[in-house]
């Protein structure tokens, strides 16, 4: 006999339209016993999700993107509900379930309006497509054994880079602020450095992850760049979809931990540097407009790719000299950085084996790019639209 919940589900899930959903939440909202089977049809949504390669944070930015807030909610407590059900999770999902929206409380703000909202959140999580998994699902690990036990702290680098990187964004000065912000990419490409000589000297030790990174509007292809370039800088390789709002960065664990700790810091510094150009701007009687904004930001994203690199090309340069003088040879280090070189772009171009390069609009504000290039390091530059890998 169909239950009130497939009855439910049958004539809200698989047609458009709101006639659907409000049939489908008369009948829950009129029979209390059917909640538990609602709330168990989700979770076995969100695991579905899982088998298409989406993970917490992924599922949760798209909701909240279609839905609003109050969706993000109601997956959040789908999730939390679907994941307690596993003994040990995948990498990253512990830090990802932690960062979830509060879960929602059932039935609020009455039965009808709850039902219908949960009603048109399955939907969207039905029609989620398939895309690239960066990890294991929950269950087993990627080669198919349990996983191993769960990392406790972080690198002691790792804590100095966030150090430097929350003094850059609290200062009020963009002086203080790039220095900062060049000590902790010096210190990033100083410990990817680190750990792939150590990698070289371990037989079988690690291979390249990804990881995938909100990209968020508006200015979402200027955010693109600057996280393209964060990675470029960083030895990862980033694919943009621009369709799900989200980035996919490609690389071995430290640089891709470098690469998110130094995308979410410039984003806020960037910011911070474009409300007080904006403020000038209306001081001196020109209104704020998008096109500054997103010159603004173009511009500093494509100067910051050229510093970064640069500070990343100096440490490798000294850190070759160290290595020659220690009488590992001059030709130690560059072997084995141009090995993890190539296996990142060889499982980048796994993964995404039908990316395309666009050439993306180019800043149409001068007053935005000037502002944008000194937010950066107040060094002049020009050129085109850049463009990026999607």
């Amino acid at each position: 006999m169909e239950s009130v919940t497939d009855r439910a589900c049958a004539a809200a899930l698989y047609a458009d339209g709101d006639a659907g959903l409000d049939t489908g939440a008369s009948l829950l909202a009129a029979d209390p016993s059917a909640d538990e089977e609602l709330h168990r049809r989700g979770e076995e949504f969100v695991s579905r999700a899982w088998a298409r390669g989406w993970q917490p944070s992924d599922v949760v930015r798209t909701v909240r993107r279609e839905l609003d807030e109050p969706g993000g909610a109601l997956v959040s407590a789908l999730i939390a509900a679907e994941t307690a059900g596993y003994g040990q999770l995948p990498p990253r999902w512990s830090d990802q379930l932690a960062m979830m929206p509060a879960p929602a409380p059932r039935n609020r703000p009455d039965r009808f309006t709850y039902a219908s909202a949960l009603l048109e959140l399955y939907r969207l999580l039905l029609r989620l497509p398939v895309i690239e998994p960066v990890g294991p699902r929950p269950g087993a690990s990627a080669a198919g054994a349990p996983y191993g036990p769960p990392a406790h702290g972080e690198p002691r680098m790792l804590t100095r880079i966030r150090a430097l990187l929350a003094k850059a964004e609290a200062t009020g000065f963009p002086e203080e602020a790039e220095a900062l912000t060049t000590k902790a990419q010096e210190l990033m490409a100083r410990h990817s450095i680190d750990e792939a000589l150590l990698a070289a000297r371990t037989p079988g030790a690690g291979t390249p992850g990804a990881v995938r990174i909100g990209v968020d509007a508006p200015y979402e292809s200027a955010k693109a760049v600057l996280l393209d370039s964060v990675a470029s800088a960083n030895r990862c390789r980033a694919v943009w979809n621009s369709d799900l709002g989200f980035t996919t960065v490609v690389g071995f664990e430290p640089d891709l931990e470098a690469v998110e700790l130094l995308f979410t810091s410039l984003l806020v510094q960037g910011n911070a540097a474009m409300t007080k150009a904006e403020a000038e701007q209306r001081a001196g009687g020109r209104k704020r407009t998008k096109a500054f904004r997103q010159s603004f930001l173009l511009a500093y994203a494509q100067r910051l790719g050229s510093r970064l690199a640069a500070d990343t090309a100096r440490v490798t340069a000294a850190a070759g000299s160290e290595d020659s003088g220690a009488g590992g040879g001059s030709g130690a280090l560059l072997p084995v950085l141009a090995a993890r070189d190539v296996a990142v772009t060889d499982t980048a171009e796994r993964m995404f084996p039908r990316t395309t390069t666009t050439r993306l609009r180019g800043a149409t504000d001068a007053e935005g790019w000037n502002h944008g290039t000194a937010a950066a390091d107040r060094a002049r530059m020009g050129g085109s639209g850049p463009e990026i890998r999607r």
